[in-house]
Order: C-alpha cells, then structure tokens, then sequence
C-alpha cells in the first residue's frame, strides 16, 4: 500500500482492518468498533448520518441504547487514529448534525491505492500496452491480504465484502486476458487451474481457459472444457452456455486466431468523421435546467476508454429525467461525431410501447445503413446493428424505457460510445457505469424555476406564495411548469390565489393540470402497469400515518408476512413510486402519497380497515413501549396479537419513526378517529418524557384533547389532563401543570375514576416537591399510594413511593426515605422495567452516601447503572456514575473517581440542552465532584479548571433565566 507522507494515517481493509501512522501499527478495538470505522471509511467525505451507522454496523439488531451508543466508538476511534492533541474539528472523523464524515483527505485507503493501480491498468490496456496492464493489475490483486473487512459484523461490512470480493475477482479476469493477450498461456493456465476448480460453472473463467489452451495449440482439450461446462450447466442448473462462451467454441473450431488470441496486426483506423453524414436525433432543448448540475456533471463524465459507457437516469414521473438526459447529451455530442441518436422507447405512454424490433429498424435507417427491406427478427436486426456501429463512435439516448430487455438489443458495438438511458424503473438488471436516481428539486431550486417561468417581477411581488407554491409541488418539474403556465396563461390571478386553490389535497392534483400535461395522468400510468399486488400495496403507502416508514407499518396494514411486504415494497422503489432514504426505510413523494391515497379512497371498505391496522400497530407499540405497564391503560384495546415481542423492539420501532410520532395523532384525529387520538397520544406520553422530548408529548397531547370531546372513551379528558401535566412538570412549566391537574380532579368529582384519581395525587405530589413543598407533597403521594395498591397499580405505587422517599430525604428523615425507596422497587419487580428498577435504587444510594455508607452506596450504584444503561435512561445513567465516583472518592479511590465522573460527562453529552431541562444542573453536579476528587489526588489546576467551568455554566444559565427560579430535577 502505497504510504505517501511517512506521517500520514494508512488504512487498509482488503483483508483485517488495520491502521498504521509512519509505520506504527494502532490499535483499532473490538471488530464492532472496527465495523463504525469501516462504515465510515468506505463512505469518504461523505455525512454518514446515525441512522445508516446503526443500520449497517448492527442491522435488525440495534443497540438498546440506540444512536446514544456511537459516540463512543467514536470516541475511541478519535483517541485511536488522532495524533494527541487533536480536536474534534481536526480529527479524522467530524462530527456533524446528523452523521459523522470521514476525512478522505487525512487517510491512505487500500481501496483508493486499488482503484489508481486498476485505472491505470485499463488505460494501459486500452492504449495497447497489455505488459503494463498487467503489471497494475498484479498490484492491485497484491493488496488483498485474504478475505476483505475480515470478521467484521453488520449488513454493511457484509454487502462491501461482497462488492470488495467480486471486485477481485474482476481484476483477476482482467489480468488473465491480459496474459492471453500477451501470449503467456502456462502462466494464465497456471491461475485458471485453481479458479476453475472452485467456480466449475463460471463461463468467463471457461472462455479464458479454452482460449490460453487454444494459444498453447491444445484444441482438443479446449473443446473438451467447452463440452464439460455445457453439460454441467445442464445437469446443475438447466441451462445451455451463454452468447459468449459460445462464441469462443465457435471460434475454436473455425481456428479463428484473432477472435481468440487478439489481432496480430494493429486494426485498421476509424472511417474518417466526414466520410458518412453525421445524424444528430437530439430533440431540442426543455429550457434552462435548474438544480441539476450534481447530476448532470455524473452524465457527462469521462468514460473509460475503449468501451460503451451505459449511464443510466431514473426517477418518480415529471421529475425531469428527459430535460436532464437530452441536455447532457447535447454537451456530449461534439465527443461523438458519428451521430447523435434519440428513441423514446414509451413505456410510460398512451401510444403503443415502442418494440426493439421497431426501434432497431429505425436506428438502421436513421444511420444509413438500411438498404430496402429490413429483417423482422430480432436476432437479425441486432446483429445488423452491431455490425453497423462496431466501426463508429456513437452517442444513444434511450427514454422512457422500461427494462433491460428492451435497451440490450439497441446497444451499440463501436468503442468509445456511449448509452443515456432515461426510465421510472431502476434497470438493476443493466450492467451501467453510473446510475443517477433523480429527485424532486430542493426548495430553493424548485422556486428559481418556478421564477424563471413566471418572471422575477411576478415572483418578487409574492415571494412567500412563490415558496408555497413551489412546496405544494414538492419540487417536481413537471409540476412547477404545470403550474407556471396556469400562471402565465391567466394575467389576473396571483400567485397565492393559486395557491388557495391547491390548498388540501383534494385540489392539489386537480390544479396541476395543463392541456394535455397533468401530473395525475403521469402518475396513473406508472400505476396502469403494475401488478395487483403492486398495487393494492401502493394504495395503502398512500394511508400510511407517517412520511416515511418501514416495512412493518405496510406488512400490518396488508395483513402480509414482512418478507412478501418488502419484497413489493422494493418492486416498488424499482418504479421509482417509492423512495428508500436509508436500508428498510420508506416514503413516498407528496404529490405521489397525494395521488395514492386518492386511489385508496376509491376502496373505502380496504382503506378502512387499513388505516384501522396502522393506528392499532402505533398504539400497540407505544403502550408496550411504556413502563406504566398494563395496569396503565385500562381502557381501550390490548396488544395481544402486537408483532413486538418485548418492550425493547417496541421502543426500537418507535426509536426508528423519529419526529412523527406526533403526527400520528393529528393523522388519526383527522381521519375522525378521536379514541385512536387520544389513546395514541396517552400512551407516547412516557416514551416521550423518559427520552426528553417535553414538546413533542406536548403537542400530540394537545391535538387529542381538541379532539377529546369526539372521543368515547369516559377515560380519556381527566388521563390526557393527568398526561399534560406530568409533561409540564417535566418542562418546569409548574403553573400549567398545576392547573391541569386541578381540571383532571374536577373531571374526577363529576365521573369517579380511582385510577386517574391516583394519576393525579401522583403528579400534584411530584409538583409540590418540585417547588419546595414538601408537606403538600407528602400528603398527594401518601393518598396516591394507597390509592394505587388498591388498585394493583404498580407503576403509580412505585413512581409516589419515590416521591414520598424524597420528601423524606429532603426532611432528613433518612430511615423513612430508604424505607419508601425499598418499597418502591418491589413494585417496579411487578413489571421488572430496568428505569423502574433502576430509580429508587439510585436515590437509595443518595441517602447512603449522604450517611457515609459508600459500600451499601457502590453496591446499590452499580446495579443501577446497569439497569439504567440496559433502558436507555442517559440522565439517570450519567447521574449515578458520578454518584459512584462519589462513593469510590469516599472509599479512598479518588482515580476511580475520576474515571467515572469523566464516564458521567461522556454521558452527559449525549443530553440535547434544548430539551433536558436538568442539562445545565447536572453538569454542574459531575463537574464539582470531579473537581472534589482532582484536590484529594493533588491535581489543584485541574479541579480549578473543573470549579472554573461550573461557574460558567452557572453564570451562562443564569443570563438565560434572568429573573426565573427553578428548582433542579433530582
């Protein structure tokens, strides 16, 4: 591997993941760390958000800790491949909102050093220096250094193992015909005599082999190989060779030297470029190309020499792949100056679908090669066609097509052309250099182009209604320039009257209509050509509650196993009506969903029971999701029938939906499915509070309540009530949270509810506590406890339990508190939920440590930080870790101290200080009890720098809150 600056960081991943800086070997970890380092690696320069991290290192296995997990590893991965001192803005691995991106410019990649040493090879061999190709080739296959990423878990590692594999293997063909080529048979046979051996059925390697026998005048025995693949293909698979292999054998019989071995002689030149007129086909021009010049620099790349270069162009209907493939075409043709050729092949057309029959005929004529009558078989005309083309250099532009088997025919044979191909179908099937999926226009660019077609003066007048516009269109073309000429064709209106106008989806299809142009009719006909299940799979991603899904919301809605679910799914983003933003994730354009969920509605009896399972599924998860246990939710439907086996898949899948969990509910409350609402809405309320995320409980509480009244569950005014005000106490928002609770009492005298009765003591126990009054506290949370073991309510017993320990604490009635957190965790075994678990044995140690007893404290600490680690409770984790080093310092331990104060700050920092109201407050706590233990080991300056920093947060919270009082969360 090649090592330029002797300082510079090297890595290699053809074989065991290795680093080295100048020639010392760095320690890289555990092969899961190894596998973060990998992912990243693989992608340089590229923003790697959290989630691609996740789904490729750990798959369908995801940490429990989720995303909180990789800052960690990368963590280490910075200490292990940074030279000291090194910040992150410097380190090898930036972090970013979102991801993390690997500094290509700072590593040698193996990878890299293989890809220069095949380039040069090929261009080597395409200049007619096969010596030298061979001579980069064997560089090449010499940095592999046994299997590639070896060891190395997750989806990812194993997909780029295969590709690094079957790169190899590549390479090796390429050698082998160079030695061919070069007259070296014993050395090529030598290599093929293993490789044959393994693969018995690989035709390339057999066409290598026949013809370095041919060159070694064995004949016979080449024929005999040709004899013995044919018959194992049959036996084996039930196929006879391919077009290739059998062309070799033909070859072989009839002797034909250059066929096999190369010509003997140089080949004679290239017609001169005026010897023929030259066509150019291209239609004209679409008008200015706004936003695409990303990918219209991919189309217009150099190609490598020598061969056809096919470069493929897919995307949604009315995206603008046509605009897109004609205008790089146009910047391509002077590099093709034997003709520019254009075939819509209509697959997505009223007219009938263009046959490659038909196109083939009128490619021949359009070349001049067509003299009268042409063949109507397909193998003639193809053969006609590579014989027309094999001595030209042509450019083809194929669009609209839709599958491989309609382009294959229609490729040129001439060296050095190249092959636009524009389609809503993704052609895996088409072996491509490049492949370009085109997406709508991003927000900025979708209103340049709706400008441009309206005129600054018009747009700059309606700038805000310009921005809408452009978003109802989701930035589709087809759908800008539809609604630009309604513009220009109707002087009177203005851009927000149009506007209006596409206001609700019922209209928004409706407006983007133009003579002949309408975005529906391009979308129906990608739909017209599906298969039933295809299509009753789309008109349901068109009810799906959230933008962007996996496979389970769809496989629940259909009543299908996941695997038949994905696999229409992937059929799916294949026609480009769906997109995958990452692995297993799925969304549809909003004008797609628009127009799938028109088409659900045309199946009212289907669409019901649709959306019925999508909002089951949600609630479901969210109520298994919850600590509050089944004792929680009295009311509504249980999950038994759930596809979640325990709690931690159900906290995954719902980890996974991200920021749309409160649209759920406003989705269900539009659908007029009040008791869906606010049933979803209740039960998201302690998943969203545990992970911090006060405003989204917030919000999906508020929609269900506008709604309560719809609802006919009796439960739910006084429960969402009880649910808004244990969030705002989370938010310190401790006027609303008092008035919440007060209105769930008043609903409570007029309808009786125990249960929410005990909610609701809980809660006014947890906010007198809260503002530092204790004895109301200890009167709501005493009455709520014996309300809640009435009632086999474990969850309420164990949460006032605490709340009464506390109260006991604060008081300095230390017997009693340890008393009330003892009982609080036998009711939080009930459930045997880790943060339950976790909490009182955490405050217990509080007490413990405040006494002096740091061994009961160590004990009790440890067991929580391990439940607490186990359920993802960052703030409860980072707060016992200090706690324990608090109680290490108390043992005589000061640098076990601080090792796990430093663990509590990493942890820390994986708090958002946006949302945590406790951010600043418990950052202040580690960092003077690390300070504390710096002085006991005589290390002033630090512990200064430790004090240093807790007045600065003080002071910085304290410019923030100017005037406000709060009172710490503990």
């Amino acid at each position: 591997m090649g090592t330029g600056s002797p300082r510079r960081l090297r890595l290699a991943v053809l074989g065991p993941v290795r680093a080295w800086q100048g020639s010392a070997q760095l320690p890289l970890g555990p092969v899961r760390r190894q596998a973060v380092l990998a992912a990243l690696a693989l992608r340089p320069g590229t923003l790697v958000s959290h989630e691609q991290l996740l789904d490729g290192v750990w798959g369908a296995s995801p940490p429990k800790s989720g995303r909180k997990v990789l800052p960690s590893y990368v963590y280490e991965l910075r200490q292990a491949l940074d030279a000291q001192g090194t910040g992150p803005a410097e380190s090898v691995i930036r972090g970013e909102p979102g991801g993390y991106r690997f500094a290509v410019d700072e590593v040698r990649l193996d990878v890299a050093d293989l890809a220069e040493h095949v380039g040069r090879a090929q261009h080597a061999r395409a200049c007619g220096d096969p010596a030298t190709a061979v001579d980069g080739l064997s560089a090449a296959l010499a940095l592999f250094d046994g299997e590639p990423l070896a060891g190395l878990p997750g989806p990812f590692a194993d997909a780029e193992r295969q590709r690094l594999v079957q790169r190899r293997r590549t390479v090796r063909l390429e050698r082998l015909e160079c030695l061919v080529l070069l007259a070296r048979f014993a050395d090529a046979l030598d290599e093929l005599a293993g490789l044959s051996a393994s693969e018995p059925c690989d035709e390339s390697l057999a066409a290598l082999r026949m013809r370095a026998l041919y060159g070694s005048e064995r004949q016979a025995e080449a024929l005999s190989v040709y004899q013995d693949v044919r018959e194992r293909l049959r036996d084996e698979l039930g196929v006879d060779p391919g077009d290739e292999l059998r062309r070799v054998h033909e070859a072989v019989l009839r002797r034909d030297d250059d066929r096999l071995l190369g010509p003997a002689t140089p080949p004679p030149a290239a017609p001169a470029p005026h010897s023929r007129r030259a066509v150019n086909e291209l239609p004209g021009d679409a008008g200015r190309l706004i936003g695409r010049e990303a990918e219209l620099a991919q189309l217009v790349a150099p190609s490598a020499p020598g061969s056809v270069s096919i470069v493929t162009v897919d995307g949604t209907a009315g995206v603008g792949k046509t605009a897109l493939v004609v205008r790089a075409a146009r910047e391509l043709s002077a590099d093709h100056p034997d003709g520019c050729l254009f075939v819509d092949l209509r697959a997505h057309s009223t007219q009938r679908r263009q046959s490659p029959e038909r196109a083939l005929q009128r490619l021949l004529r359009s070349l001049g090669a067509a003299k009268g009558e042409l063949p109507s078989d397909l193998e003639e005309l193809t053969a006609a066609w590579r014989a027309a083309t094999s001595p030209l250099r042509l450019l083809l532009v194929l669009d609209d097509a839709l599958d491989a088997d309609q382009i294959r025919p229609l490729l040129p044979a001439g060296a050095g052309s190249r092959v636009l191909v524009a389609g809503r179908r993704r052609l895996a099937e088409l072996d491509a250099d490049r492949r370009v999926t085109l997406e709508p226009l991003e927000s900025g660019d979708a209103v340049s182009l709706l400008t441009h077609i309206i005129g600054r003066e018009r747009a700059s007048r309606e700038p805000e209604a310009a921005r809408q516009l452009a978003g109802l269109c989701d930035g589709l073309p087809l759908a800008l320039r539809i609604a630009g000429s309604r513009l220009q064709n109707r002087g009177t209106w203005t851009v927000e009257y149009l506007v209006d106008r596409m206001a609700g989806d019922d209209h928004r299809l409706g407006e983007l209509s133009a003579g002949d142009r309408s975005v529906e009719a391009a979308f129906r006909l990608s739909y017209d050509q599906l298969a039933p299940e295809q299509r009753r799979g789309f008109r349901a991603l068109g009810l799906a509650p959230t933008v962007e899904f996996d496979v389970l919301t769809p496989a629940t809605m259909l009543g299908l196993p996941s695997y038949d679910t994905e696999r229409i799914l992937e059929s799916l983003v294949d026609t480009s009506l769906v997109q995958q933003p990452r692995p297993g994730r799925y969304r549809l354009h909003d004008l797609v969903r628009v127009h799938a969920r028109h088409l659900a509605e045309a199946a009212p009896a289907e669409a019901g029971a649709a959306r019925t399972a999508a909002l089951r599924l949600h609630l479901d998860a969210a109520r298994i999701a919850s600590d509050w246990g089944s004792a929680g939710f009295p009311t509504g439907p249980r999950p038994t029938d759930a596809p979640f086996r325990h709690w931690e898949e159900a906290e995954s899948w719902l980890d996974a939906a991200g920021g749309e969990l409160a649209d759920v509910v406003g989705h269900a409350a539009a659908l007029g499915e009040a008791d869906h609402a606010c049933w979803i809405a209740e039960a998201l309320v302690d998943y969203f509070v545990r992970q911090g995320r006060y405003h989204e409980s917030q919000t999906a509480l508020e929609i269900a309540l506008a709604h309560v009244d719809e609802a006919t569950d009796p439960r739910m005014p006084a429960a969402l009530r009880n649910c808004l005000g244990y969030t705002a106490v989370y938010q310190r928002r401790y006027t609303q949270a008092r008035a919440c609770f007060t209105e769930a009492l008043e609903l409570g005298r007029r309808r009786p509810d125990p249960r929410e009765e005990a909610r609701t003591l809980a809660g006014l126990g947890a906010l007198d506590l809260s503002v530092g009054e204790g004895d109301r506290a200890t009167g709501h949370v005493t009455a709520a406890v014996a309300l809640a073991k009435r009632l086999g309510d474990d969850w309420v017993a164990s949460m006032a339990l605490v709340i009464l320990g506390l109260t006991h604490q604060f008081g300095g009635r230390n017997e009693e508190a340890l008393a009330c957190f003892a009982e609080a965790h036998t009711h939080a075994e009930t459930d045997g939920r880790p943060r339950m678990l976790g909490r009182p044995l955490s405050c217990a140690a509080d007490v413990h440590l405040r006494l002096g007893h740091y061994g009961e404290a160590k004990s009790l600490l440890r067991r929580a930080v391990h439940l607490v680690e186990q359920g993802g409770d960052i703030f409860l984790c980072a707060r016992s870790l200090t706690r324990l080093g608090t109680a290490e310092q108390g043992e005589g331990n000061p640098s076990a101290a601080i090792a796990l104060h430093h663990q509590a700050l990493l942890q820390h920092r994986l708090l958002s200080p946006l949302t945590e109201s406790s951010y600043d407050w418990l950052e202040m706590d580690i960092r003077s009890r690390l300070g504390r233990a710096y002085l006991a080991t005589g290390r002033v300056g630090e512990a200064h720098e430790q004090f240093q920093a807790v007045l600065d947060v003080h002071s910085a919270r304290a410019h923030r809150e100017r005037g406000r009082g709060s009172t710490g969360r503990k």
